[in-house]
């Protein structure tokens, strides 16, 4: 199981090449405040001193440092292949297969690296510096060392210095496939350490946090850190282990790390006996070893899914892209034949994507025809718009100066064109939602089928441009012959119209039916000689008024002294009067507006409005039926009969084939990247294979 780090190495060489970390790692990240010993943690178990050294912030970028451990034959090999002189040497990513064997060297690398990204202030940056040291004297391990935490800037530190080691130390601890490995003084307070706090807060139950207590040599006189490193104080369930780091004395005096950690024994052994075995440097690399081969092994089958996955995705992303163009007159072609079949599929409802979310192409047309359309004529009032007053009104100019005996038929088609006239505005309004529709469908067929289009966007546009001038080319075409429908209704009015027909004869019989029961009842309530009597007298009455009511003069009069609802409600200005100046104008002669009829006039408009619904709901039945024909006649059915022949005759041309099949400028750039990704997870995926094989897992 010890070779299952190497592997997580291998892994991370693979996704090292395309710079991402899509994929989450196990790893340990060394978090603590600054000044806590975190740098001495790692060169003790590097064995050499190799981290950049000094006051305040040091660390200004994430260090990935990996330690790889080699025997003598692979050192031996290896040694003679590169010409390397020594035992142990280090690689850096970003300088490519540059091998330092001098540690000095990759210190001052560090620093000058930092500095190119971070700058010459004590900023820091988000990406990290990848460093692997090989030696005999290590064992497998892959560390994250991340700045110290602090509280208040120092110097030319941002003032939010502290937000942005928190937002960085949360990126890296967040991965559940971490180890936190939490560092804390011990001459410091453990229930105030900042490094387990932050750990908490990621890992409330501890199960992937190793608390690591420095500076044991350096507490007060008096006191011990036994509590601490029993777990008494704060426990941790993945351990607390207490080491002895070097001073800055034995720094500057160039003391070796192999003396330190002899050093550190022996003051464990002499301080802490009961503990010695289960405290230290070398005790520490060995826990964190175990710990992350176990963890590695956790890890692996979510992380093999997870491979799996994303190279599933980008396998997609990449057949999205499309391989580069060779023939492109062969291309054109078959994008051209392929949006015109996908924007047919669309209208027909047999499209390959098809919306959950909203009505689309056929279906919205279908919509169109018999919800909107339909219901629209549905709410249109046989009578809207018409008063019984431009009824009557209609009926009187129709007979000219001679008293009609019947009503006149002129009357009615005139009434009767006035109300079809009506449904020309809802007929037009339809044939413009159907060809917003229509628009619709090549937005839909450029997201969603044929997103090949995307790779090339002035073909794209030249499509769209092509099949919207199709469109607006049938347009008044389609208006055209539904105004022709309801023109054509208006041209003539066929009161011989079988329907119309048994709507007359059955209002004729309920009119006459109503008459013989009014006579009836007249007759049934009022003695023929009292009758005959009010008669004359009402007779003598009507010649004693100013013209009877037999002429306007006597209809507006009797609209005067009559009770209050039988007045005009609107009355016309009183005649001009010649003794007060104003010249008489015998036009003028005040005619009623609002008034009670007489019956045979109510008898008169009553006929006339139902012969006008009756007819009417004819008319209304054929508008829609016959509009939303003529709209796929005209409109629909044509654009997709002509549109392949359209979109060839205008882009298929030989002068177009390089300027229409020019790719995006970032096309290119983002097949390279998926490819390249995709390679690298398909690595991936055959490095966990191999694990598989050898039954390390």
């Amino acid at each position: 199981m010890e070779a299952l780090i190497p592997v997580v190495n291998k892994l991370q060489d693979v996704f090292n090449t395309v710079g991402t970390d899509i994929i989450q790692l196990p790893q340990i990240v060394v978090v603590g405040t600054q000044s806590s010993g975190k740098s001495s943690v790692l060169e003790s178990l590097v064995g050499r001193d190799v981290l950049p050294r000094g006051t305040g912030i040091v660390t200004r970028r994430p260090l990935i440092l990996q330690l790889v451990h080699i025997d003598p034959e692979d050192r031996r090999k290896t040694s003679e292949e590169n010409g390397i002189d020594g035992e142990e040497w280090g690689k850096f990513l970003h300088t490519k297969n540059k091998i330092y064997t001098d540690f000095e060297e990759i210190r001052q690398e560090i620093e000058a690296e930092t500095q190119r990204i971070s700058g010459n202030n004590k900023g820091i940056s988000n990406e990290p510096i990848h460093l692997r040291i090989f030696s005999p004297h290590v064992v497998n391990l892959t560390l994250v060392d991340l700045p110290g935490i602090t509280k208040v800037p120092v110097g030319d530190q941002p003032k939010d210095i502290e937000l942005q080691i928190r937002e960085l130390i949360f990126k890296y601890i967040f991965n559940p496939n971490s180890i936190i490995l939490a560092v804390t003084a011990a001459n410091t307070d453990m229930a105030t350490s900042e490094a387990l706090k932050v750990a908490r807060e990621v890992d409330p139950d501890g199960r992937r946090t190793l608390a690591v207590v420095t500076k044991l040599d350096l507490m007060d006189a008096g006191t011990d850190a036994m509590d601490v490193l029993m777990g008494r104080v704060i426990p941790v369930k993945l351990g607390i282990i207490g080491v002895v780091n070097r001073s800055q004395l034995d720094i500057n005096q160039k003391k070796l790390v192999a003396d330190a950690i002899r050093d550190e024994y022996a003051f464990l052994q002499k301080k802490y006996p009961s503990l010695a075995n289960r405290n230290g440097t070398k005790y520490l690399a060995r826990t964190l070893n175990r710990l992350l081969m176990h963890h590695i092994r956790d890890c692996l089958p979510d992380l093999k899914t997870r491979i799996n996955v994303l190279a599933s995705q980008y396998q997609s992303l990449l057949n999205s892209y499309g391989e580069p163009v060779e023939d492109k007159s062969s291309t054109l072609l078959q994008l051209i034949t392929k949006f015109a079949a996908e924007y047919c599929h669309t209208i027909e409802g047999t499209a390959k994507y098809i919306e959950t979310t909203e009505l689309c192409g056929g279906a919205r047309i279908c919509y169109i025809f018999h919800e909107t359309f339909g219901r629209t004529l549905e709410s249109v009032d046989p009578l809207g718009g018409l008063t019984t007053i431009d009824v009557l009104t209609a009926i009187r100019n129709a007979t000219g100066p001679r008293p009609a005996l019947f009503v006149p038929e002129v009357s009615f088609e005139l009434l009767v064109k006035r109300q079809v006239k009506r449904l020309e505005d809802p007929s037009l309004r339809c044939v413009e939602l159907v060809h917003e529709e229509m628009q619709r469908i090549i937005q839909h067929c450029s997201n969603y089928s044929t997103q090949e289009l995307l790779r090339f966007p002035k073909l794209h546009d030249a499509i769209v441009e092509v099949v919207t001038s199709l469109l607006r080319k049938r347009l008044p075409v389609t208006n055209e012959m539904v105004h022709n429908l309801v023109a054509i209704e208006l041209a003539y009015i066929n009161t011989k119209h079988p329907d119309f027909a048994d709507a007359c004869g059955l209002m004729n019989n309920n009119i006459e039916e109503q008459r013989r029961n009014r006579m009836r009842d007249l007759s049934s309530a009022v003695p023929r000689d009292k009758a005959a009597a009010s008669g004359s007298q009402s007779g003598a009455a009507s010649e004693q008024t100013d013209g009877g009511t037999g002429n306007w003069r006597g209809m507006l009069k009797k609209g005067e002294d009559g009770p209050a609802t039988d007045r005009a409600m609107l009355q016309a200005p009183p005649p001009a009067n010649p003794h007060k100046g104003y010249a008489v104008n015998l036009l003028d002669v005040p005619v009623p507006v609002s008034r009670k009829l007489s019956s045979r006039e109510q008898r008169d408009c009553e006929v006339i409005e139902r012969l006008i619904k009756s007819y009417f709901l004819i008319v209304r039945k054929n508008i829609q039926d016959s509009v939303p024909k003529a709209v796929m006649h005209f409109l629909v059915n044509h654009v997709k009969d002509c549109l392949q022949s359209e979109l060839v005759g205008q882009l298929y041309k030989t002068g177009l084939l390089d300027d229409l099949l020019t790719e995006s400028e970032d096309m290119a750039q983002r097949r390279n990247e998926a490819a390249d990704m995709l390679k690298a997870l398909q690595k991936a995926s055959q490095v966990i294979a191999e694990i598989r094989e050898t039954h390390l897992w």
